[in-house]
């Protein structure tokens, strides 16, 4: 295993340093516009154009990496995102940082296209599910880590600003050094929703339901934190122990998923990350306690999506795995734009309990619609998939799904 992580650790340097700047912006733009008197309606707007970005780049960067290369693109995309990041502090209206944040979003998703295509095709057969995981805990351990920059500054000042836009730009550096040669990029991820909704219609509501319920905590959860009396370092603690909390409780949940009806599964999670979101909403009258309390909601909210992956690839013949949880991904992120703008209306109106309140409704839908298809028979599944933790990246990354054939074919080329 050491022999295959050796020649990708410049990818993971270079994807760590990434999320390091990104992950701080993210945090940072939210205590800085609640600081600056922003709405709920225009943060939740802000936090919704990052995941537009996300969607529009999903289709607008393979196109570009494959004109331009994998290194020359790498350094065009982290340029624009860094300088972006300065932008942030130079026009602070509600107005350029929802232009600069579908920006933002649309460059992030090119560099992570870029690292994971490279990723594939360092792949072997054998050692791609390792690899995958251990690059979603590089992600889960970078932003966790990321929320912790917070306290460097006042983010009232342009410091984090500077942070953040340096980060990025120190991750060309690993990159742009790899001696690993440039893959292929794919083309855009392609679907029809019709043919999801009929091999697995739980999944695909999972991962719409999933979709705004986290587009909404990567959004607001730091407005909610400062709103509920949270300073600026409590509010850092608030969001790497949500994100701690899930990277903690991905594998058991996913044992547990993997040894029974995964709708089961699904909707025991589901129900249980509601009530957990009632417990946030409770302990936020407490201060502290409500960083255990978003611990424990953000174990269980973090392992939704990924139930909801296994469940789709439980009925998907491996030809079409690649392309099902691509679309699955991008119904996902449809999700997420949708949620911070809803839940932004909805603490505009209620307060900031609205947020928590947003989490318990998203999830007990999710558990209800589960619950309900348990009286369906299931198709019967020939080869049932298997849990893994997953992060909302680029559709590239879901080519490392063991038993992908876009895997195994990426493998050959490598290997000839």
């Amino acid at each position: 295993m050491i022999k295959h992580l050796v020649p990708i650790t410049a990818l993971l340097a270079g994807v760590a340093l990434l999320l390091l700047g990104s992950g701080l912006l993210g945090t940072l733009l939210a205590v800085r516009g609640s600081a600056e008197g922003f709405s709920d309606v225009f943060l939740g707007l802000i936090g919704s154009g990052y995941f537009v970005g996300f969607l529009a780049g999903s289709f607008i960067a393979p196109p570009l990496i494959r004109g331009i290369g994998h290194v020359r693109a790498f350094a065009f995309f982290a340029a624009a995102t860094a300088a972006a990041t300065l932008l942030y502090g130079l026009l602070v209206t509600p107005a350029s940082w929802i232009a600069l944040r579908i920006f933002t979003g649309t460059a992030l998703v090119a560099l992570y296209t870029i690292i994971e295509s490279w990723l594939n095709s360092q792949a072997p057969r054998e050692q791609r599910g390792r690899i995958f995981a251990i690059y979603m805990m590089v992600n889960l351990g970078a932003l966790a880590a990321a929320q912790q920059l917070l306290r460097i500054d006042s983010p009232s000042s342009f410091t984090l600003f500077a942070v953040s836009s340096l980060l990025v730009c120190l991750a060309v550096m690993p990159v742009s050094a790899t001696r690993l040669s440039q893959p292929h990029a794919g083309t855009a991820a392609s679907f029809s929703l019709r043919p999801l909704m009929r091999a697995a219609p739980v999944a695909v509501t999972g991962g719409f339901l999933s979709g705004l319920a986290m587009g909404a905590f990567w959004g607001m959860g730091a407005v909610y934190a400062g709103r509920i009396g949270l300073a600026d370092d409590g509010i850092a603690l608030f969001m790497s122990a949500a994100i701690l909390g899930g990277a903690l409780l991905q594998w058991p949940l996913g044992a547990f998923s993997d040894s029974r009806d995964r709708r089961f599964a699904l909707a025991v999670v589901a129900l249980a990350a509601a009530l957990a979101a009632g417990g946030l909403a409770a302990s936020s009258f407490a201060g502290r306690w409500a960083v255990a309390a978003v611990a424990l909601y953000g174990g269980l909210a973090f392992a939704v999506y990924p139930i909801a992956v296994a469940l789709l690839v439980d009925h998907l013949p491996q030809d079409d795995l690649v392309s099902g949880s691509s679309g699955l991904l991008l119904i996902h992120g449809v999700g997420a734009a949708i949620g911070p703008l809803v839940a932004g209306l909805a603490m505009d109106w209620i307060g900031p309990q609205a947020l928590p309140l947003h989490f318990g409704v998203m999830q007990l839908l999710l558990a209800l619609t589960a619950f309900t298809s348990l009286h369906r028979s299931e198709p019967e599944i020939s080869e049932p998939g298997h849990f893994m933790p997953m992060l909302r990246t680029s559709t590239t990354v879901l080519e490392m799904i063991p038993g992908s054939e876009a895997t195994m074919q990426a493998g050959a080329k490598t290997s000839r």
